[in-house]
């Protein structure tokens, strides 16, 4: 294969190592990432020097965790991890090793990691160093642990979730023995951390293939780590607007959205209130007040997930409001769509456009048409009032408080109550939004009180 293009502050470490007489290559993701002529996010080196003797080498280190061997160089205030071979000890919980014991033997070290495609080492003297078959593995799209699966995820149950997620992101396929073993042990994902689920979950969703949800389902992960989605798997839709159970309709929905974080999170939680709201009838499944349930069960699972408060309160807001819409055409008026702008604003307005057209694509035919041109009406009327700049909030009021007060209505809520009812009026009718007219508008309210 030719040369791995790295970094020249990489290249400077590994000589620098082995000029002092040590072993040093780039090794795991990046490796594995160069060979598929992707863009590395991190270059991480491993070395047969100790951490005493990296940073003895290097003016400029920090001690990331140096326990476990690994110290960061900073060279050009770019950091680079170097971390010394090891081996790790007894593990515990099916989290993390009692400890760990530093090598002289790059193999032992490419033994205890995870998957063949992330055992791999270079360097552009001895080339690639692949002990393990992950070259082979990555031309045939494979997931393989390296050594028997069953040990690897008994030492860190993770590398279940980590192997779905790569498989979301390459397009590979989990080799079978890898696959039988997340089968066997997935149970142990219930000792991992939630923020560690969280990260895994997350870049699983985010990837090329969302899809790979089903196999986590088939496999028993999301019983441990999601089991709402396993709920959902299980819930029918008889309604003629669906043609999937609402778990595969959840699967089609997150295929057809753009891979964004807040997007791809509602999108996967937007039914998830269903189940809970299915009243089977004679000829049609009804689902009243799911996205209300939704909205509940929604903030339950992130904050299980130990999300932040933005994801939290942005995905909460979609979800509640993915299924609002115009019951017909002809009731679609700028004004209504006015409001809802402006009660959720101009920018989660937009999201919501992107989910309910996601959501519709993943719906049966049926009224189809009419569904996507009230969508495309009021996709149209939300262009008219950005592109008019209408006053959406009390802060874009041609008036403020200061001007309330000076005209004599008293300090505190009734200024709030005053500017509240100004912009009711000016969602109502823009051109209202004048200081002259609003104040006139203020007197007259004032004066009828």
């Amino acid at each position: 294969m030719e040369k791995i293009k790295m970094p020249v502050q990489a290249r400077e470490i590994i000589e620098k190592l082995r000029y002092a007489g040590h072993e040093a290559y780039i090794v795991g993701g990046c490796v594995r990432d160069s060979i598929l002529e992707k863009d590395p996010a991190d270059w991480d080196i491993t070395t047969s020097a100790s951490p005493v003797e990296i940073k003895e080498l290097f003016p400029y280190t920090i001690d990331t965790g140096i326990e476990h061997g690994t110290v960061t160089v900073m060279i050009d205030h770019q950091p680079f991890e170097v971390t010394t071979y090891r081996v790790d000890g007894k593990y515990q919980d099916h989290r993390r090793p009692t400890q760990v014991h530093f090598t002289k033997s790059l193999k032992e070290d490419l033994l205890r990691r995870d998957f063949t495609i992330n055992a791999m080492a270079y360097n552009d003297d001895d080339g690639l160093i692949d002990l393990y078959g992950g070259l082979a593995d990555l031309k045939n799209g494979m997931i393989r642990c390296v050594g028997e699966a069953a040990q690897r995820f008994d030492e860190d149950a993770l590398r279940i979730l980590r192997a779905l997620r790569f498989q979301a992101q390459l397009g590979f396929q989990v080799e079978e023995e890898t696959k039988a073993a997340i089968r066997r042990q997935a149970r142990f994902l219930k000792d991992i951390s939630a923020e560690r689920i969280q990260v895994e979950l997350d870049k699983l969703l985010v990837s090329d293939h969302p899809e790979v949800l089903i196999d986590a389902y088939k496999l028993g992960v999301t019983e441990i780590v999601l089991p709402e989605f396993d709920i959902m798997m299980e819930t029918p839709q008889s309604n003629p607007h669906h043609k999937y159970n609402v778990g595969m309709h959840t699967i089609e929905g997150l295929k057809q959205i753009e891979a964004d974080h807040i997007l791809r999170w509602t999108m996967l939680l937007h039914d998830v209130g269903k189940p809970e709201a299915r009243v089977e009838g004679k000829e049609k499944d009804h689902f009243k007040m799911h996205p209300v349930i939704g909205e509940k069960i929604a903030e339950k699972v992130l904050r299980r997930l130990k999300f932040d408060n933005q994801t939290l309160r942005q995905v909460k807001t979609l979800v509640l409001w993915h299924d609002r819409r115009f019951g017909g055409v002809k009731e679609i008026n700028i004004r209504t769509v006015r409001r809802w702008v402006s009660e959720i604003g101009p920018e989660m307005f937009e999201k919501l456009m992107k989910i309910q057209k996601a959501d519709i694509s993943a719906q049966s035919d049926y009224q189809r048409e009419e569904k996507e041109a009230i969508l495309s009406g009021t996709k149209q009327l939300f262009a008219k009032i950005l592109e008019e700049q209408n006053c959406l909030s009390v802060k874009q009021l041609a008036v403020g408080g200061t001007d309330l007060i000076e005209a004599g209505v008293p300090q505190g809520k009734e200024v709030g109550e005053m500017l509240h009812w100004l912009l009711d009026q000016v969602l109502e009718k823009p051109s209202l939004n004048t200081k002259e007219t609003l104040m006139g508008l203020v007197k007259e309210k004032r004066g009828n009180i």
